[in-house]
């Protein structure tokens, strides 16, 4: 059995952990330790002085949603008084400031609303390539299987139609904790864990790229963290096609589930021990919306190398509570500050220009 030191630097070099490795790492190693460990495999993966960003629009096209997770404070029924949503038109104005603005990409994702239709999604993504060229990031697995049951497709049949509407990629939302015993506290109305797998197992052998996250924070254990994790590293040594991974931590102001706020300390060890565990994944990504520049900042020295997007519009864990904005000027300057150089992404990480 290793001891701690010997685990990091055996990870540092290229070892790969066991679940349980992962697991004493998370819960016993010196914090500081971890993050040395964690930027000598950033380091190692993404040599470059560059740390990315990538300058996107979130747009959420409905919050009407019949899965009304206890830890979303965004979703409305259908009949609420603020339900919407967005005519093609108000989609096609959002895109065109994003453009104007230097924007590459658009991550559209709604609520699941029990009258959309596939023609609905896979009509605002053509109306969109017809008009402007950007890259198309957009829908979570549990969209993409809530289309497929409302259409009576297969999801592999979903996504070529969509692929052929204009989809480039997929965002990992939906994931949560890839536990169902978590899943069916926090999310009993959404897809199961096997099934988030499955939609991006199949997205990838049909060529499209995808990221993973990790809504920490909330009911999990360290335990069903590290499984998250695994699993993912799992489909990606059968698939490859995860281009990213992104912690990021539970808001639980107010949502029905309640709860306190991971903090800084704890994010970064959920950070770093991600870097340690993920050999196979390319890019680990901040979340400054969750906890802000500074933490951010510091996170690139424990095992990141991308800032994530400049988010010039983000609705669903403002609405949870966080409340960080940051402008992409803020943007550069916090990566320089911290001796990095800031580079301008492509969605399939291709750098656009450096700052």
């Amino acid at each position: 059995m290793r001891t701690l030191e010997e685990l990091l630097a055996y990870a540092a070099e290229g070892g790969r952990l066991t679940e349980e490795e992962g697991l004493l790492l998370l819960e016993k190693a010196d914090l500081l330790a971890l993050g040395q460990a964690a930027g000598a495999v950033r380091h190692r993966l993404n040599p470059s002085p560059y740390v990315t960003f990538v300058a996107d629009r979130n747009i959420n096209y409905t919050n009407v949603c019949v899965c009304a997770c206890k830890f979303c404070a965004f979703h409305r029924d259908k009949d609420a008084g603020d339900a919407y949503i967005l005519a093609y038109d108000e989609v096609l104005a959002k895109v065109e400031e994003l453009v104007k603005a230097g924007g590459t990409q658009v991550l559209i994702q709604g609520g699941l609303h029990p009258g959309i239709e596939l023609e609905y999604i896979a009509g605002m993504f053509r109306a969109i390539k017809e008009r402007f060229a950007v890259e198309i990031h957009s829908l979570s697995p549990p969209e993409i299987v809530h289309l497929a049951n409302r259409s009576g497709l297969s999801v592999a049949e979903v996504l070529v139609r969509l692929k052929d509407a204009g989809l480039d990629s997929l965002p990992g939302g939906g994931a949560e904790i890839l536990v169902n015993r978590v899943r069916r506290i926090i999310s009993p109305r959404k897809i199961t864990w096997q099934q988030w797998i499955e939609v991006m197992r199949t997205a990838h052998r049909l060529g499209l790229k995808s990221t993973a996250t990790m809504m920490f924070g909330s009911v999990e254990t360290p335990a069903e963290r590290i499984r998250h994790m695994i699993r993912i590293r799992d489909l990606q040594d059968e698939t490859g096609g995860f281009t990213a991974f992104i912690p990021w931590s539970y808001q639980p102001q107010h949502t029905r589930l309640g709860g306190t706020k991971a903090g800084a300390a704890a994010y970064l060890r959920v950070l770093a021990v991600a870097r340690l565990l993920l050999d196979n994944i390319p890019h680990i990504q901040v979340s400054w919306v969750t906890q802000g520049p500074r933490v951010a900042q510091v996170a690139l020295f424990f095992g990141a190398d991308d800032f994530g997007s400049t988010m010039m519009e983000e609705n669903v864990v403002r609405a949870a509570g966080a409340s960080y904005r940051m402008a992409r000027d803020e943007i550069i300057r916090v990566i320089k500050d911290a001796g990095f150089t800031p580079a301008q992404r492509t969605t399939q990480y291709r750098i656009i220009r450096t700052f």
